[in-house]
């Protein structure tokens, strides 16, 4: 059986639970956003840019503060890779001791969404004013047309410029490097992992002092018992749009047990010195089984790792400031992160 269990067996054996209630404003959302996945996901592994620009509304960087005191400015790390980043900061007059960096990744099956894509830019908004830190938001290289490692570079490369260059002179708070920390969500969850695996294993600047993931996007060949669960219940994810995203970003005629994707047993490669982690799991979120085992693997092999489960929740409910769980997990990032001022 394992992963060539067929759907009907699986409806047979594993009871499904009731979808989770919603608002109607999220789900209104979601139904948009799956939908803008579905049509520009093509049968034949590529992406349809065009058609999914209709559904990823974009906001533009902005040094007038906002509502929540937030300023933003896109500024070029490479650009004959077209790598770039938003910063976001706290009005200067908000500013007090240093802040900490969050160097975030998003999420998107590796393939889509962008830090200008306008639920990302408001996350982040939310995560500057409400964790107090300044939050650089990577928009790294998108699958299919740069696979596996090329997301992993652009962001080490994003660490490196910001170790070499730091921020911008006219961003008008300081930080504080040694408290900086790679915050990923979903896809961007994976990244996190995957950069600070390779970021610790060097002499650099910029030491980590965490790395909080966000649902993280692991997986393997097996289907998991989550997985076949939550299989037409559980919104965003579900084995289908999981495939293509690894057919999409793993390296050509690699399956989900590449070690890009499967950090979930003994097998999995941690170097020495490895920044505290935070892994956020949800309840309806079909990934859920990989995420328990990556915190297993970390906690086996003696790294500091927190494991913050949230029964209710769906993929991508931090997304959602209406949703109560979303306001709770920001209070548990500002809590890891004053818990975990440096990793010297």
């Amino acid at each position: 059986m394992g992963a060539n269990m067929s759907q009907a067996t699986a409806d047979a054996e594993i009871a499904r639970p009731a979808p989770p209630a919603l608002p109607w404003t999220v789900r209104l959302q979601l139904f948009m956003l799956v939908g803008a996945y579905d049509i520009a996901l093509r049968a034949d592994g590529t992406v349809n840019r065009f058609l999914f620009s209709f559904g990823d509304r974009q906001t533009r960087a902005s040094a007038r503060p906002d509502a929540l005191g937030v300023r933003s400015a896109d500024v070029t790390v490479d650009a004959s890779r077209g790598l770039w980043a938003r910063v976001f900061s706290p009005a200067a007059d908000q500013a007090g001791s240093p802040l900490p960096v969050i160097v975030y990744t998003h999420g998107g099956g590796f393939a889509l969404l962008s830090p200008a894509s306008t639920p990302l830019d408001g996350m982040c908004r939310r995560f500057c004013r409400e964790l107090g830190a300044v939050v650089v938001s990577v928009n790294y290289c998108l699958a299919p047309e740069h696979r596996c490692p090329a997301a992993y570079a652009d962001c080490v490369e994003v660490l490196h410029h910001l170790s070499a260059s730091g921020l911008p002179d006219d961003l008008g708070v300081s930080v504080d490097l040694s408290r900086c920390f790679l915050v990923g969500d979903s896809a961007g969850g994976n990244i996190a992992h995957h950069v600070a695996q390779r970021w610790v294993s060097r002499s650099n600047s910029i030491r980590l002092a965490g790395i909080i993931l966000l649902q993280p996007y692991f997986g393997g060949e097996e289907r998991t018992e989550a997985e076949l669960r939550l299989e037409g219940v559980a919104p965003v994810v579900n084995m289908q749009r999981s495939d293509w995203s690894w057919r999409a970003f793993l390296p050509e005629g690699a399956n989900r047990d590449h070690p890009a994707a499967h950090v979930t047993d003994e097998n999995a490669e941690l170097p020495e010195v490895f920044p505290p982690a935070m892994v956020v799991v949800g309840g309806f979120d079909s990934l859920q089984d990989w995420q328990r085992r990556y915190a297993g693997v970390l906690q086996r092999k003696g790294k500091s790792v927190q494991l913050l489960e949230f029964p209710e929740a769906i993929h991508a409910f931090y997304m959602f400031p209406e949703l109560p769980d979303a306001r709770k997990l920001v209070k548990e990032m500002k809590a890891f992160i004053q818990s975990n001022k440096s990793n010297l």
